[in-house]
């Protein structure tokens, strides 16, 4: 089932790039371009913002946007969401721009019109926390913190 998200080009500029469509009928996620009139580059260790001239107003508090990596440019390029994800709130109506990182020695070179990051729709449940001195269930694994279950 498809939601109609209400959007805003932001940057002229990304009208001769186009849309974030989804690729596929199976994709989660759509491209998002880098909306960028001159080559950006992101030095090896660092990280840049990078814009992507696309507003949106998500307005149900039971859905947020994903920003995330492209597989195939953290695989080829070492480039990835330098926060690990990015998210846009229901309530934020600005402009989606992407951190990104360079994981590499060498530096990168983001083109304009580049896809550099996905954008993914999700629910969000949002909680309120009720303080207990001790827990009313007991798990297997209780406490135990990282490596705690072991690698096999």
């Amino acid at each position: 089932m498809k939601r109609l998200i209400e959007t805003r080009i932001v940057n002229p500029l990304l009208e001769s790039y186009g849309l974030p469509v989804y690729k596929t009928k199976g994709s989660a996620g759509l491209d998002l371009v880098a909306c960028i009139e001159q080559p950006i580059v992101i030095g090896g260790g660092k990280n840049k913002l990078i814009a992507t001239g696309l507003a949106v107003n998500i307005q149900d508090p039971g859905l947020v946007a994903v920003v995330a990596s492209r597989s195939g440019l953290c695989l080829n390029s070492q480039i990835r969401v330098g926060q690990g994800l990015g998210i846009v709130d229901s309530d934020y109506h600005g402009e989606i721009a992407v951190i990104l990182h360079n994981d590499g020695v060498d530096d990168y070179v983001v083109q304009p019109g580049e896809r550099i990051a996905q954008l993914l729709f999700m629910p969000v449940v949002q909680v309120d926390f009720k303080l207990v001195s001790s827990f009313t269930t007991i798990t297997d694994r209780g406490d135990g913190g990282f490596g705690s279950t072991g690698k096999q």
